[in-house]
């Protein structure tokens, strides 16, 4: 297993003490307000091969990890800035789900203040796509990064598709993507990894090292947001899907689970964005995204919009 070099940049967006809770548990439907608030922090991570950018959200009580959605394709600071209403307005965004560059629609369910506002049975390139058609149901039931509302207060977890709720709570956001890293992958289970083909499918390129996001969650409820970027002047950079679950055990997480990589790998934190796939001449690749994860700024009122599904 690979160890970090740290290069530990530790810088906290806002210097806020707001009494809040302490961080909560996906599987224990309480918590209790025993602990100062803590913003999310960014991190810069030095692996071999790769720079890793790294947000811990300790209290996401206060500072609520949310799934937002883009209409059209768009970058990930752009969709931020459209969901909250202004430039800056968010905290943290992280690029989420998969979707189809060539129609724009998604191909994992995507849940925003309840509502199904993305549905990949909606994609006829997905449905009708003849070599996916012995995978499908295993592609309809990927795991999702879900936010609960449990008696008032907001929990998380990682889960397949179609897991019931838990007791006494409602789903407010959720999205697709996978496989699942910790506690197991689940690239077969989930249609990524198809061994019944000769050579195997591996649809995410699972092996080879690329630029990659992630999203996990720790023991004591604390949510990690991790994109792994490449580095110029090497002729392979980033991490195969076995590193990122090393790298994510590493940093404490329990479950974890990959998000859309590649050239969709983007982290922004503050008016700063991070980009993970570098093209041939080194240099940084932007593209347009469905769906990303975000932590808004408390201090900063959010807008109402209505929720729309894909056409």
């Amino acid at each position: 297993m690979a160890r970090l070099t740290l290069i530990r940049l530790c810088l906290p967006l806002l210097a806020l003490s707001l009494g809040g809770c302490a961080a909560f548990r996906p599987d224990h439907p309480t918590a209790r307000a025993d602990s100062t608030a803590l913003p999310p922090t960014y991190e810069q991570l030095s692996w071999p091969g790769a720079s890793v950018h790294l947000i811990t959200i300790p209290d996401p009580v206060t500072y609520p990890l949310r799934v937002g959605v883009a209409q059209t394709l768009a970058p990930v600071n752009q969709t931020l800035a459209h969901l909250c209403g202004a430039q800056f307005c968010g905290m943290v965004a992280l690029n989420a789900g998969f979707f189809d560059p060539h129609n724009g629609l998604t191909t994992a369910a995507v849940v925003v203040g309840g509502a199904l506002v993305a549905d990949p049975r909606q994609n006829p390139r997905l449905m009708t796509n003849p070599d996916l058609a012995g995978s499908l149901d295993k592609i309809l039931n990927r795991s999702e990064f879900r936010r609960y509302d449990c008696h008032g207060r907001p929990a998380y977890a990682i889960t397949p598709h179609r897991q019931p709720l838990p007791l006494g709570c409602s789903l407010v956001d959720a999205v697709a993507a996978g496989p699942q890293l910790l506690p197991n992958n689940t690239e077969v289970i989930e249609g990524f990894f198809d061994t019944g083909l000769t050579p195997p499918r591996d649809a995410l390129g699972s092996r080879r090292a690329n630029a990659r996001s992630a999203v996990g969650i720790r023991a004591d409820g604390s949510l990690l947001l991790v994109m792994v970027a490449q580095v110029p002047g090497l002729a392979s950079s980033g991490m195969t899907l076995a590193q990122l679950a090393d790298l994510m055990a590493q940093q404490g997480a329990v479950q974890a689970l990959n998000l859309d990589g590649g050239s969709s790998s983007t982290l922004v934190y503050g008016p700063t964005t991070y980009y993970g796939r570098l093209d041939s001449l080194g240099q940084p690749q932007q593209r347009s995204v469905k769906s990303i994860l975000w932590v808004a700024n408390p201090q900063l009122a959010l807008p109402s919009t209505p929720k729309k599904k894909d056409p």
